[in-house]
């Protein structure tokens, strides 16, 4: 809710694409959002594939069985609270809560793999953190592949 109020800033336009029919947010934000002129909420939707040459042009979304196509030229993709961690079947070390467990240079128990972002920070979960941690993840890439 908070990225998408704050999208609104740079954005002509602003899509909620949830894959459910309610939100968990708090109540206060999810009127804000819901008023809010600049976005447009797609309910029990998910993004299925993203298209474009040398940048995004448009995404494919589903809705129950239909398909369909949405030209954008942005996508910031939310999680929420919920590591998404379960596809990676037990390979690496996560914690009790499902994030994955980083050692001080974001590396993680399976070499080679470096992480940052959502799935390994719990406490402040805010795109400056991702962002710093991004940066350290793919200068210590570089240093694993030299």
């Amino acid at each position: 809710m908070e990225e998408a109020l704050y999208l609104t800033k740079y954005a002509s336009k602003v899509y909620i694409i949830h894959r459910g029919s309610t939100f968990r947010a708090s109540k206060i934000m999810q009127e804000r959002v819901t008023s809010h002129p600049k976005i447009e909420i797609l309910w029990n939707t998910v993004v299925i594939k993203a298209e474009g040459k040398k940048t995004l042009s448009s995404i494919s979304i589903q809705t129950h069985s239909d398909v369909s196509i949405l030209d954008i030229n942005g996508l910031f993709y939310g999680i929420g609270h919920t590591p998404s961690t379960l596809w990676l079947n037990g390979q690496m070390e996560t914690d009790d809560y499902g994030y994955l467990k980083v050692n001080e240079d974001t590396s993680t128990s399976f070499k080679g793999i470096f992480v940052a972002g959502d799935v390994s920070d719990k406490k402040y979960r805010q795109a400056i953190t991702a962002a710093g941690k991004g940066c350290q993840a793919a200068l210590e890439v570089e240093a694993f592949l030299t």
